[in-house]
């Protein structure tokens, strides 16, 4: 049978059973821990972790979890709570010094701006993109009250997952993405209509306008076209 917990037993509180090599082991294990979960946050990518930087994010969740623990668990020792929670802070403040001092560095641990679209065309690198889907790109417009991608001049995803959108001092044509396509999708046009139209048409995957009547978009292959809107 366990033995009943006693009320304010210092020694248990304070630096539990363990002995003191344990600390080693810890400041080792929190440092490991840290930089594992920063790699994998790195690896979801920046829409995963919201409005917060990279490394803001980890250190939320490495000391809420730290923090908590020690508050109600009676058998996790205060001073082994308050070396995790130093080495975290430590560790933060050794990345953002590295940041601060490596251009390299920021790339790696925060990521990098992703170019969305140039002048109403989805760039080719996005198309297939896991940062955002194709539905969620198009939200992403639709909240900035953007009706066809000829309105965009330029969109970038920014490290921290939001969206900087600049509208082009000129409109032009391009591909429809109001309403939803969830509720009514734009019309496909047929090869037949392609021979014959006067109007130009956009690539249903890239938005690129297609003036000349050709099969396949110059730009990304592929051969679905839309009517466009303005």
């Amino acid at each position: 049978m366990d033995e009943a917990i006693q009320a304010f037993d210092w020694n248990r509180m304070i630096f539990g059973d363990t002995p003191t090599e344990f600390l080693f082991e810890i400041a080792f294990r929190t440092i490991i821990i840290y930089l594992y979960c920063l790699a994998l946050l790195r690896w979801l990518g920046s829409r995963a972790i919201g409005q917060l930087s990279t490394i803001e994010f980890l250190l939320v969740i490495a000391l809420g979890s730290a923090v908590g623990d020690s508050m109600f668990y009676p058998e996790v020792p205060l001073l082994h709570a308050l070396l995790v929670i130093t080495m975290v802070v430590l560790a933060n403040k050794g990345l953002d010094f590295l940041i601060a001092k490596s251009t390299r560095a920021e790339s790696a641990i925060d990521g990098v701006p992703e170019e969305a679209i140039r002048d109403g065309v989805i760039c080719k690198a996005f198309i297939g993109s896991t940062t955002f889907s194709e539905s969620e790109l198009f939200q992403q417009l639709r909240k900035q009250g953007v009706e066809n991608l000829g309105e965009v001049a330029h969109a970038y995803v920014e490290t921290d997952g939001s969206m900087s959108i600049f509208l082009a001092k000129i409109p032009k044509r391009g591909l429809p993405i109001v309403p939803p396509w969830e509720i009514d999708p734009p019309a496909e046009v047929s090869r037949a209509y392609l021979a014959n139209c006067k109007d130009p048409v956009a690539c249903k995957q890239c938005g690129t306008i297609n003036e000349t009547g050709s099969d396949s978009c110059s730009y990304c292959g592929n051969s679905v076209w839309v009517q466009t809107s303005r």
